[in-house]
């Protein structure tokens, strides 16, 4: 299966609104939570938009 596992490495506090709402539509919420989503355009769009926040492998 074609997925990707995200983990949020840096906080969120002092970046601009649009990235925390970027990291909520990901499912993100604490430092160091992980969550598996499909390797789809819009799920890579919004990793590629927080990528200094998040740590991505392929599963």
């Amino acid at each position: 299966m074609n997925r990707v596992s995200i983990t949020l490495k840096n906080s969120p506090i002092g970046r601009p609104s649009k990235q925390r709402v970027f990291l909520l539509g990901l499912g993100l919420r604490r430092l160091h939570q992980t969550v598996e989503h499909p390797k789809t355009p819009q799920v890579l769009g919004l990793i590629d938009k927080v990528k200094h926040l998040v740590e991505v492998t392929s599963l």
